[in-house]
């Protein structure tokens, strides 16, 4: 009997010990979870108030961004890219085949993340500052456009407003989503975003050899008025983009500069020799524009234009807005823009 009783207390202290140190792992790993809950919560609140600089001032942004909206170009694709719908943002104004004001790769965007109904800023005239308060947001981002510091001051007496870097419409694809995602406090998010971008580019770029190192100038002509062409300088985001698939623009552009902020420049006619050195020409226009250029005594001797090596976008593909790039329009469109360029390059040597 007495050894009988010796083994049930034995076994009953084995069992309490038992459940003693089970609780004890139970409550430690409880306290362990806690205690990373609360340090992920407190390097998230570190970053608040956050202060972005821009060329129209500062954003001071309080705590983290549940609502945001985006305004003028693609600012909204940036936003999509990182996985989050603005409550609110601006239509596209050139490139859209219908009156959803989306492009293509927008519209993909927003069925892969499950938005049926996105509020679209009809705003191509102007910005609708009634319908962006409206949106009720707690951040505009407007890292790539061209508002003035006199939208920037009625957009502020709405929501922190995230402007462009330096000057208006001249914010490369990157800065449009550093800015941005820090905007939105996804700052480590964006710097994968770029990683992923930069390694689709330099993959696509791989079977285009024949691209690096040739000269390019970005000109617009006009059917009606051949006297005069527009020509986008180094700091606008398209050639910018131009330039990382390994294009260089010819000094004899670069030298007629005179205004480094500005992302155009006007260039008459009768200056044309300006653009003798440049390999390929790249403009918006058709193979109607083509030929009346060509057909031109001043403009058809541009040798570019002579041979043939230059790269039209057409208004009737959504290639024609994806000449200023983000991440969503350059995955959509990037091997239709290699083959339009390595295209007008292989005619230098026909």
């Amino acid at each position: 009997m007495k050894n009988k009783k010796s083994f049930l207390f034995m076994l009953t202290f084995v069992i309490v010990a038992v459940f003693a140190l089970v609780g004890c792992s139970s409550d430690s790993s409880k306290k362990e979870t806690e205690e990373k809950d609360a340090t992920a919560s407190t390097e998230t609140d570190s970053q608040y108030p956050m202060t972005i600089k821009h060329a129209l001032g500062e954003a001071v942004i309080k705590s983290k961004p549940e609502r945001v909206v985006t305004i003028q170009w693609g600012n909204q694709d940036v936003a999509l890219a990182l996985g989050v719908v603005p409550v609110g943002f601006s239509a596209a104004n050139f490139g859209v085949q219908d009156d959803s004001g989306l492009l293509p790769w927008t519209k993909e965007k927003l069925d892969e993340l499950g938005a049926t109904d996105p509020n679209v800023f009809q705003d191509t005239d102007g910005l609708d500052f009634e319908a962006i308060s409206d949106a009720d947001p707690d951040v505009i981002l407007a890292a790539y456009s061209g508002i003035t510091a006199e939208d920037y001051e009625t957009l502020t007496q709405i929501a922190p407003v995230v402007a462009y870097p330096d000057a208006p419409w001249a914010t490369t694809w990157r800065e449009q989503v550093e800015l941005n995602a820090q905007g939105m406090g996804m700052k480590e998010e964006g710097e994968q975003l770029i990683q992923d971008i930069e390694s689709l580019i330099d993959e696509k770029l791989s079977a285009y050899p024949q691209i690096e190192g040739k000269k390019v100038v970005w000109v617009n002509f006009s059917a009606d008025d051949l006297s005069q062409l527009h020509i986008y300088t180094p700091i606008d985001s398209r050639v910018s983009f131009l330039k990382e698939l390994g294009l260089t623009y010819p000094e004899s552009v670069t030298e007629l500069i005179t205004d480094p902020s500005s992302y155009s420049l006007n260039l008459s006619a009768e200056n044309v020799e300006a653009l003798f050195d440049a390999d390929i020409i790249v403009g918006y226009g058709d193979d109607a524009l083509y030929e009346t250029i060509k057909a031109d005594p001043l403009l058809g001797k541009i040798p570019a234009v002579e041979r043939g090596s230059v790269a039209f976008i057409t208004s009737d593909t959504p290639l024609v807005a994806a000449g200023t790039p983000n991440p969503l329009s350059i995955e959509y469109t990037i091997d239709e823009y290699l083959k339009l360029i390595g295209g007008a390059i292989d005619k230098i040597e026909e």
